[in-house]
């Protein structure tokens, strides 16, 4: 079982890395939407996948014991939220984005900035 969880876990990071570097914009979204599930999925495996009793503490005891760690479980949920905002923020914006420069490649619309004169963003050179 674990085994399985650790392979859908590199796939999903693999998949999410390799769609956040691609020169379109909505598949960047996308691959940002996998990173953070595969986070996630890291996050929640770390509670302990296979005890499926309640995590309560007995009144004579000090530690949790062989039960599933509450904590993983509510940053994840956590998480889930803040995730699903960002990304319906995201798309929103992207979809402006794209209205306004006509184009969801990442080249043209940063060509379609204006030139800087930052030492540390230089301008995107012209191709010839």
């Amino acid at each position: 079982m674990i085994w399985a969880i650790a392979l859908a876990l590199g796939i999903v990071i693999a998949a999410g890395t390799y769609l956040a570097l691609s020169r379109d914009l909505l598949r960047c979204l996308i691959g940002l939407v996998l990173l953070g599930n595969g986070i996630n999925l890291l996050l929640f495996t770390s509670g302990r996948l296979s005890s499926s009793l309640p995590p309560v503490i007995g009144a004579d005891e000090m530690v949790l014991g062989v039960a599933a760690n509450p904590l993983p479980q509510a940053l994840v949920l956590t998480a889930i939220v803040i995730s699903f905002a960002l990304l319906c923020f995201s798309l929103v914006l992207a979809l402006r984005i794209i209205q306004l420069a006509g184009s969801d490649d990442l080249t043209r619309l940063r060509a379609a900035e204006p030139t800087s004169q930052d030492a540390v963003k230089p301008a995107l050179e012209e191709e010839s």
